[in-house]
């Protein structure tokens, strides 16, 4: 009886010493993942499907600053208004200057009077080379006053550089500004710029003129485009270069600011090198 209660223990011991052996080591809660599921799908965007995200800017962006100290008499275009190369965007009233300028060509008007009397005195030896002199001085002063003053009035009208429409308006009718005082934002949207950022190994086969297309997110439409230049400079840290696209066509209804995927054309595969015949 004694043998066999010696016996049953023994095979208990060694049958839990079994499933202890057989149970697989508990993993830590903050163990890194395991590499197959760590690594980045190949479908990931931009990675291998030739794809890169991309976004509407601008050619060209300006806000308009006052160069007077005056009082805004017109400033008809609001936010969002569009314009046309020439168009008149800002008036001052330029009353004082006005009258500043006509003084100054009443004075040249005089002094171009004084100096025809002192070329002919000189003419007939009754008046001295001195008075002669400052007459011509006193003409050209005359002169650079006429031109500074007119050069004051053309400042009193702010045409647009180009066509575009308004992208902020910091000024009312009516309010009194000084030199240097912001305006208007405008921006140029007669032919947006495409920006984007791609990997600096894409180089090797994009040029300029390489076109792509763009799926814009705001419209649900796709536009073509063409690469126009390329960055001067990668990135060392992250291996990516600036790209700068044109759209192709007709542009209506994009705005800068929209974005959406950019889509090129997949890398060629070389052809594989023919394996060099055995010499005979």
């Amino acid at each position: 009886m004694m043998l066999a209660r010696r016996f049953l223990g023994t095979a208990l011991l060694a049958a839990c010493a079994g499933m202890v052996q057989a149970a697989p080591p508990a993993t830590p809660a903050n163990a890194p993942a395991p590499a197959a599921a760590m690594k980045a799908p190949a479908d990931a965007p931009g990675a291998s499907d030739n794809r890169i995200r991309t976004q509407f800017a601008p050619r060209n962006e300006v806000v308009i600053s006052s160069e007077l100290a005056a009082k805004i008499s017109s400033l008809p275009l609001r936010e969002g208004d569009a314009f046309r190369t020439g168009q008149t965007l800002v008036a001052f009233d330029c009353s004082l200057f006005q009258a500043q300028l006509g003084k100054a060509r009443a004075t040249l008007d005089t002094a171009k009077q004084t100096l025809v009397v002192q070329k002919r005195l000189a003419e007939l030896n009754s008046t001295g080379a001195l008075e002669l002199q400052q007459a011509q001085g006193r003409v050209n002063e005359g002169t650079a006053e006429v031109a500074y003053s007119q050069a004051t009035v053309n400042r009193c009208t702010i045409h647009a550089p180009f066509n575009g429409r308004i992208a902020k308006r910091q000024a009312a009718n009516y309010q009194y500004v000084t030199p240097g005082t912001p305006l208007l934002g405008l921006i140029d949207t007669s032919e947006l710029e495409l920006q984007l950022i791609v990997p600096s190994q894409w180089l090797s086969r994009l040029k300029v003129g390489s076109k792509f297309q763009v799926q814009v997110d705001e419209l649900g439409t796709q536009v073509s485009a063409r690469i126009a230049r390329l960055g001067a400079r990668i990135d060392p840290v992250s291996q990516t270069i600036g790209v700068t696209g044109v759209v192709d066509g007709n542009a209506a209804g994009l705005l800068p600011g929209m974005g959406g995927w950019a889509t090129f054309a997949p890398a060629s595969t070389p052809a594989p090198t023919p394996a060099p015949t055995p010499a005979r």
